[in-house]
């Protein structure tokens, strides 16, 4: 029964194939555009694809040059050939400028570089791509009824980019590097200042700053100790409601009571 199951699939896969190699060598272009049409409407955007590329050059500057542009950057997207997607999107607004299309490709193409954002730890080019072009797509149409979905793919990026920082500053945290590790959270602070993890990347550089200055030769633990309490300071004024507020008082006590060993420490060795 299998066995006959997926001779009859070949036989129909042959069959498709062969109907469309007939269709392919026709010189009646009329043809084979209802043929590409066919082909789209029934998803078949692989041999869409192929037909409305080979009748691209021909039907310029024809009335149904518009609408096939339009479906061949579809055909694309839909087999998620992202690079040539992207590229058609772009061509036909360059082309087609003021189409009552026109606005919607301006938005697909900035969505294909959002499809192609990959997870957070690897490179994040597409993803800055995608904040980039759909800003733009909002300044430019503001009242489209795409702006809300743009909003909520730009804030999903930017999510992306934060895990993508955290990861860099993690890893220098627990590879020791703490000095690089307390100035890659105050970047993180810097370009995510409206983040609701504010408190906890303020923490990391405290936390940073104090085992950095453990681990420093003596001349130079007074100087990183004070500053690991300046730190302290700063985070109260900025987090006065913060849950972390214990942990960073712990911190400052900590670094203070250090503060005052070295400087026992400095006025013994003077007398």
């Amino acid at each position: 029964m299998r066995s006959a199951l997926i001779i009859a699939i070949i036989a129909l896969s042959v069959v498709s194939c062969s109907k469309f190699s007939r269709v392919q060598k026709s010189t009646d272009y009329d043809y084979k555009l209802r043929m590409a049409e066919k082909y789209y409407v029934a998803k078949k955007y692989n041999y869409a694809s192929q037909l409305y590329e080979e009748l691209f050059p021909i039907m310029k500057g024809q009335p149904q040059f518009e609408d096939l542009f339009y479906k061949y950057a579809y055909c694309s997207y839909y087999l998620h050939d992202w690079l040539q997607a992207e590229n058609l999107f772009k061509q036909f607004v360059e082309v087609f400028p003021t189409s009552a299309k026109a606005e919607e490709m301006e938005y697909m193409r900035a969505y294909t570089y959002f499809r192609q954002s990959p997870k957070a730890e690897l490179d994040q080019t597409n993803t800055q791509k995608t904040i980039g072009l759909m800003q733009t797509f909002i300044n430019t149409h503001p009242n489209s009824p795409k702006n809300k979905e743009a909003s909520d793919i730009m804030d999903k990026c930017r999510v992306k980019l934060e895990e993508k920082e955290v990861g860099g500053a993690l890893l220098y945290y627990n590879m020791g590097h703490y000095r690089a590790a307390a100035i890659a959270y105050s970047s993180l602070m810097n370009d995510f200042p409206d983040s609701q993890k504010g408190d906890t990347y303020k923490l990391q550089i405290i936390k940073s700053y104090y085992l950095f200055a453990m681990n420093s030769i003596e001349e130079k633990k007074l100087a990183r100790f004070e500053q690991v309490v300046s730190e302290c300071h700063d985070f109260m004024d900025r987090f006065p409601e913060s849950t972390l507020k214990k942990e960073v008082e712990n911190y400052e006590t900590l670094s203070k009571n250090n503060i005052k060993a070295t400087n026992n420490e400095q006025i013994t060795k003077t007398n």
